[in-house]
């Protein structure tokens, strides 16, 4: 398999798409509860993301917010 199909990239993600990543096997419903529930049990993660301007009703992730996602649940 070619390495670079697996590369994850930093860069502008939906919510759904960035949950969908982290649990490939649900339903994007499921996913982004996952994904929701992850940031909120989290609270450096949430209040990084909070003070990166993250609210619980954007559907758009800048980059920096995935980097910091990233940096504390690892890369999808």
């Amino acid at each position: 398999m070619n390495n670079k199909e697996n590369l994850f990239i930093i860069r502008t993600y939906t919510k759904a798409e960035l949950a969908h990543l982290y649990n490939p096997t649900v339903c994007i419903k499921v996913a982004l509860q996952i994904l929701r529930r992850w940031i909120l049990f989290n609270l450096p993660l949430l209040h990084e993301l909070e003070a990166e301007g993250y609210r619980a009703r954007n559907r758009l992730l800048s980059p920096k917010q995935v980097a910091t996602i990233v940096q504390y649940l690892g890369e999808p």
